[in-house]
């Protein structure tokens, strides 16, 4: 689509007031049917267009359904709380982050909460999801529901496991019977199989015998499944090859066959989705058909220029059908530099920004708001060296994060730029004393110190290039910066991101629990 046609149709939200952009996101007026339908047919890519991602930042494993007007999605969120964002959106290219799966861990899991997989049936919406079981640290598939995505999921548990590790759910209705597939992996040295079982009627429960639809006989990594009905067939749309960090190789492959229990014959023309110029490592997402008959392919990718340190983000591509011979193509999308916005959050309350996420394996953060702004201190297990931290996920790997610690006491507060609780930098102000500090190989180090003897609130500055590049300053103001160099020309955190995730920037308290800090306001701008 020629981008100043897209910005004819983008450009009239871009003015609306909070309440009137609500009206327009979801009250459906003719307007946005309008902009909707000739969205939806200019999408494919002309050839000297960029591709952004339609939901920015990290956000692997992505599924996606329609109910109505309006689609909803969700993805991974791996070790971070809230569990499962949920994104909703009218038009397939702007999306707003309405809330979370989970805003409470599930009783029965521990860790690993990924490939949430999104299912509506009998006015009901399902989400299936994987994460570790705490009696084993086996990987399962468990299942929540709810009637009204307003009153939130009910966790159901447990629903799936099987061998050592069961990941990656897909729920498909055929003939009015339900089945779920899934990844299974470490089958007694057999590769890994794509494999689907009977779900009761209500979805919660697994009947009958599992029966294989893949194998990876090549062991190249077989994972990512979706399965489309098409005319005589089953398409079953999966990934291969590696799915994260710098050596992800992932790719699409298609096979097809005329039962769901297969067999199943692999596309002569595969892979249908793989690197593009900008875009590497394409995979793992679900097809949603729109109310014209159009279908589309959420799905993730890496940014080639900001790797790992915006992680996997949110892409879409239009599937498209070959009149001959029946196989898919997906061809990607061009998405909208305008989801790309700066984030500020002035700590008003009552409630957390739904923006903020933190490691619940490490730190479970205590938060109040007052009228100097937010008071934040935590609880951390004894291993982590960082503190509590909330962050929010960049969206490129170039940006500046700045906050105002507004209290005086001795526990270390600021920013930082946070892996996990044993991956981090950051600076941070405690009694007198500016320090920049990184945790790294479990050995937490201060870099270097600088003596603050101004009033409070002290302005704390990271600028982050190329997503690990970082230099560090504080002021008086807000003005006229003081850097703290750390010895070269910038801080090398090559290392922060973990294999599987970005790292993220946000602020952090280090210290007594009765000694919280106090921040005025977070911005992140990007440049």
């Amino acid at each position: 689509m020629n981008r100043h046609l897209l910005l004819l149709f983008i450009t009239p939200l871009l003015f609306l007031n909070g309440k009137d952009a609500d009206h327009y996101l979801y009250n459906r007026t003719a307007y946005e049917h309008a902009v909707q339908h000739t969205l939806l047919n200019h999408l494919i890519l002309s050839g000297d267009e960029k591709q952004f991602p339609v939901i920015p930042g990290d956000f692997p494993d992505p599924s996606i359904i329609r109910n109505g007007d309006m689609y909803l999605a969700t993805g991974t969120s791996s070790e971070w709380a809230p569990h499962f964002p949920l994104y909703q959106s009218t038009d397939l290219l702007h999306w707003q982050l309405s809330g979370y799966v989970f805003d409470k861990t599930p009783e029965w899991a521990s860790s690993s909460f990924w490939a949430p997989e999104l299912f509506y049936r009998n006015e009901t919406y399902y989400v299936y999801y994987v994460a570790r079981r705490k009696s084993d640290g086996v990987s399962c598939i468990g299942v929540a529901t709810t009637k009204d995505l307003k009153k939130g999921f009910t966790d159901r548990g447990v629903v799936l496991a099987h061998g050592k590790e069961a990941i990656d759910p897909f729920v498909i209705e055929d003939n009015g019977e339900l089945y779920i597939t899934w990844k299974a992996y470490g089958l007694e040295n057999r590769p890994i199989e794509i494999l689907g079982c009977r779900l009761s009627d209500d979805g919660l429960l697994v009947t009958g015998e599992p029966f294989m639809l893949l194998r990876d006989d090549e062991r190249k990594g077989l994972e990512g499944q979706c399965i489309v009905k098409r005319n005589n067939f089953f398409y079953l749309l999966y990934s291969v090859g590696d799915c994260c960090g710098r050596g992800c190789s992932y790719q699409v492959r298609v096979a097809r066959s005329s039962s769901l229990k297969g067999n199943y014959t692999n596309y002569e023309e595969n892979p249908i989705l793989s690197e593009t110029a900008d875009w590497k490592c394409t995979g793992h997402g679900t097809v949603v058909t729109t109310k014209e008959g159009k279908d589309f392919y959420l799905f993730h990718a890496y940014n080639k220029s900001d790797n790992v340190y915006t992680g996997r983000q949110g892409m879409l591509g239009q599937v498209t059908w070959n009149n001959e011979n029946g196989w898919p193509s997906i061809k990607p999308v061009p998405g909208d530099i305008t989801a790309i916005q700066n984030f500020k959050d002035a700590f008003l309350g009552p409630k957390l920004s739904t923006e903020w996420q933190w490691d619940f394996r490490n730190s479970q953060p205590h938060i109040e708001f007052e009228k100097s702004g937010l008071i934040l201190s935590g609880t951390t297990d004894s291993k982590n060296l960082t503190g509590t931290a909330l962050t929010v996920r960049p969206f490129t790997g170039n940006y500046e994060i700045t906050t105002a610690v507004a209290n005086h006491n001795m526990c270390l507060k600021g920013l930082v730029v946070y892996g996990d609780a044993n991956q981090s930098v950051g600076i941070g102000i405690k009694d007198n004393t500016v320090q920049v500090w990184e945790v790294k190989n479990n050995k937490r180090s201060v870099l270097q110190e600088a003596s603050y003897n101004g009033g409070r609130p002290v302005y704390l500055k990271i600028k982050v290039e190329s997503g690990y590049r970082c230099k560090f300053y504080w002021s008086n103001a807000g003005k006229d910066w003081n850097e703290i160099k750390t010895g070269d020309e910038f801080y090398n955190g090559d290392f922060l991101s973990p294999w599987d995730r970005s790292a993220r920037p946000g602020i952090f308290v280090n210290g007594d629990e009765k000694e919280p800090a106090c921040f005025s306001f977070f911005n992140m701008v990007y440049f």
